[in-house]
């Protein structure tokens, strides 16, 4: 008795020479570990959509003049707590393009508030590519021609109006040049001080390893917020507002330098004793040669991680000291600042749209927490 082979679940398709089975293992083994860690980057949406998000910000804030249809200290006495208004396309079932509707404020005296009433019998066309205010383009060139304007008579306050009367939009724009330019100031000045000395406890040992430690332990004992609160006050109130603006940058940078300190040591305690490091040790190389040619490349992928995770640290400190009024202070203008005038809760109860600015803080510092986690997830390639 023959016993027949089942092929039901056999593949009977002929063997050629032409079939590679391995193709997709090649294609990627072949590829470069940048195109490795892309593609896995790529998989990870939210870091993706994060980075785009924080790279279009980066990119408008030299335009935000530009942008901004006023200047952020413009004032307009006649629309105070004025409320948000919409740019509107249509206009009694015709299409007119973008416009707004004039509105006219007066103060309630029974209720002590600003009460406005919009007149919707005749739309007011947007300028655009208009004239108006003079800004900076790249803090340099000279311009006042804005993206759009608003028409003669009427005002344009996407997201309503301060105490003052200025535009809350336009000054979240101008003052997102702050707020996201302080934490790039303050994570160089971090990874400069947190780099050197945890390279030189990492790589020599001994007393150096003791002293850096010490002085690490030193400033982690310290309470964080007095600690700033401390180094802010002792800032001259007599500066200009560039000048505190880089020196708060550099403090935050040196208060945050110790846990990267940290973890830059830990991992050359374990790198010097490669066989590689030895090696260049043999041959001659100075230590200097070694840490920067041979250690360094080996952590920069974690590096630019722990970079991405801690400048939303230092948005939220430059936000909570120009809140407590330490920080920068008017006529600077960042969202810190910006929340500053926000104080009053009865206020904001009454106009809420002076707490916008807590939006964009908060959307930020998600982006970049975002963004790091899919920097850290795709820095080893190789693993799933």
């Amino acid at each position: 008795m023959s016993i027949q082979p089942d092929n039901r679940f056999v593949d009977t398709t002929p063997w050629t020479d032409a079939t590679d089975l391995s193709a997709p293992e090649r294609s990627d083994m072949d590829a470069s570990v940048g195109l490795l860690m892309w593609r896995k980057f790529r998989r990870h949406k939210l870091a993706l959509v994060s980075g785009l998000f924080l790279a279009f910000c980066y990119l408008i804030l030299p335009v935000a003049g530009f942008v901004a249809p006023y200047t952020p200290n413009e004032r307009n006495a006649e629309h105070l707590y004025a409320p948000p208004q919409s740019i509107n396309l249509w206009h009694d079932g015709k299409f007119i393009g973008p416009y707004v509707y004039e509105t006219t404020g007066e103060a309630d005296l029974i209720n002590f508030r600003w009460v406005y009433d919009t007149d919707e019998t005749a739309p007011r066309k947007l300028e655009f590519f208009c004239e108006g205010e003079t800004y900076n383009i790249f803090a340099l060139i000279p311009s006042d021609t804005h993206l759009f304007c608003a028409p003669d008579g009427a005002t344009v306050f996407l997201w309503g109006s301060d105490r003052l009367g200025r535009d809350v939009f336009s000054r979240i724009l101008y003052g997102a040049q702050l707020s996201l330019t302080v934490g790039l100031i303050g994570i160089t000045v971090s990874f400069i001080l947190g780099i050197f000395f945890g390279s030189l406890a990492g790589y020599f040992g001994g007393k150096t390893d003791w002293f850096v430690n010490r002085m690490i332990e030193i400033l982690r004992s310290l309470p964080e917020l007095p600690l700033w609160l401390a180094l802010s006050a002792a800032v001259p109130s007599n500066w200009g507002p560039v000048s505190v603006f880089f020196m708060i940058s550099i403090i935050l940078g040196i208060l945050d330098w110790p846990g990267l300190a940290r973890a830059v040591r830990s991992k050359f305690l374990s790198l010097r004793e490669e066989e590689y490091v030895k090696a260049a040790e043999m041959m001659g190389a100075k230590p200097s040669r070694i840490i920067r040619k041979h250690l360094l490349p080996n952590f920069m992928s974690h590096l630019i991680a722990s970079a991405t995770l801690s400048i939303p640290a230092m948005i939220l400190g430059e936000t909570a000291l120009s809140f407590l009024g330490l920080g920068l202070r008017a006529p600077a203008v960042s969202w810190g600042v910006m929340l500053n005038d926000a104080q009053n809760l009865a206020s904001i109860e009454i106009y809420w749209w002076t707490a916008i600015p807590m939006l964009p803080i908060i959307v930020v510092v998600l982006a970049f927490n975002f963004l790091g986690d899919g920097l850290r997830a795709c820095l080893d390639p190789y693993k799933s």
